[in-house]
This record gives structure tokens, C-alpha cells and sequence, in this order.
């Protein structure tokens, strides 16, 4: 049974590697402002400068998984899931901006070097992860208009999809959690956004081929 002392020391060191872990967030958040002013066919670049920053926070997560005590990831959990969110927020959504596609939590602790040996010290909750997917819609909707200001006619329509998707993903979800249930309103929101920039370019006829709004009457 740990001390007082025990637990405050553990307490510590937990928090100077979540320190450790939002210094490098903090970098990649700045950087990932820029591609609402970032032309699509330069997002690479910006994109992979974030690399470096996302590669140091797999010391700090490792750090963790060695310190917590076995089978106590809940009991220490609330010290970094923040960070957890942010990160979960970081990779999905550069993912999309790279892929298109909605990455999983498997593929989001892979990046992260998180060994499933460590699953009952450090691992990526459900929760988390669902907060750090709300999160990514909540900037694509804004992406979606500065996609137009930069001309780029066709990327609200693949926001459209992608965020269509995902709310029915989340439609069939019992969730049970508070917040969770708070900003998955948000995302309604965020969704009806979305569809009146695609409204607006269909009506402008300034949709892909296929998707004006003389077209989609046919």
C-alpha cells in the first residue's frame, strides 16, 4: 500500500511527463492554425512539420506506462487525458487532411508508440477519443469556409461526407457520459455549418462535376 509521500511523489512525476507531452502539443496545435491559410496542395508540408514534435511525445507516454503501478490506468488517467485528447484531435485530423479517412484508436497508438503490453497503465480510452473526433469536426466546419476563401471549391463537399459519417457514428452511440453528450450537440452544429458552405456553392454552381445545384435536380 502506497504513502501519502508514496503517492504525491507518483503524482509528480506523472505530471512533469504530461508537461513534458503539451510543450511538443502545444507546437503542433500553433503549427496546425496554419492550414486555414495553407493552400491545399502545400498541406504536406505543413503537415509534416509537425513530425518532430509529434515523435517527442512518445517518451513522455512511455515514461508514464513505466511509473503507474500495474492495473491502475484509471486510478491516474485524469493527470494527462487531456493530452490524450489533444493528441487523439492532432493525428486524426491531419490523417484526414492526408487520407481522407478517419483514423482508428489502433492506428492513432501506433503513432503514439503505445505498446498494448501497457494497456492497464497508459492507453487511448474510447472517451478520449471520441472527444478528440468532435473536436476535429469542430475545425474542419471552420475549414470548410476558409477552403472556399482559397479557392479550393471541392473540399467542403469532402467535409460534407467525412463529418456526415461520423455524426452517424455517433447517432448510434449510447453515450452515457455528460460531456460527451454536451459536445456531441456541437457537432450538430458544426454539421449544419458544413452543409450550408456545400448549399451555397451548389446553388453558385461552383460544386465538383456532378454536384451543382441545376445538376442534382436532374
Amino acid at each position: 500500500m502506497e504513502t501519502l509521500e508514496e503517492e504525491s511523489i507518483l503524482k509528480e512525476k506523472i505530471r512533469d511527463a504530461a508537461s513534458d507531452m503539451e510543450k511538443s502539443i502545444r507546437v503542433m496545435m500553433a503549427t496546425l492554425t496554419g492550414i486555414h491559410s495553407t493552400r491545399r496542395d502545400q498541406l504536406d508540408v505543413l503537415l509534416n512539420s509537425t513530425e518532430q514534435a509529434r515523435e517527442s511525445c512518445k517518451k513522455p507516454l512511455a515514461t508514464i506506462a513505466q511509473i503507474v503501478p500495474k492495473h491502475q490506468y484509471w486510478r491516474w488517467k485524469d493527470l494527462y487525458a487531456r493530452h490524450i485528447q489533444n493528441l487523439v484531435f492532432i493525428i486524426v485530423l491531419s490523417d484526414y487532411l492526408r487520407s481522407g479517412k478517419l483514423s482508428s484508436i489502433q492506428d492513432i497508438s501506433d503513432c503514439l508508440g503505445l505498446n498494448p503490453e501497457w494497456h492497464n497503465e497508459v492507453h487511448i480510452q474510447t472517451e478520449d477519443y471520441l472527444q478528440g473526433i468532435i473536436s476535429v469536426i469542430n475545425e474542419l466546419s471552420r475549414f470548410a469556409i476558409n477552403s472556399v476563401t482559397l479557392g479550393n471549391f471541392e473540399e467542403p463537399f469532402k467535409i460534407q461526407r467525412f463529418a456526415s459519417d461520423v455524426f452517424a457514428g455517433f447517432s448510434m452511440l449510447s453515450l452515457k457520459n455528460d460531456a460527451l453528450r454536451r459536445r456531441f450537440d456541437s457537432l450538430k452544429y458544426d454539421l449544419k455549418r458544413i452543409e450550408e458552405v456545400v448549399y451555397d456553392l451548389r446553388v453558385r454552381n461552383l460544386g465538383p462535376a456532378g454536384q451543382s445545384q441545376g445538376q442534382s435536380q436532374e
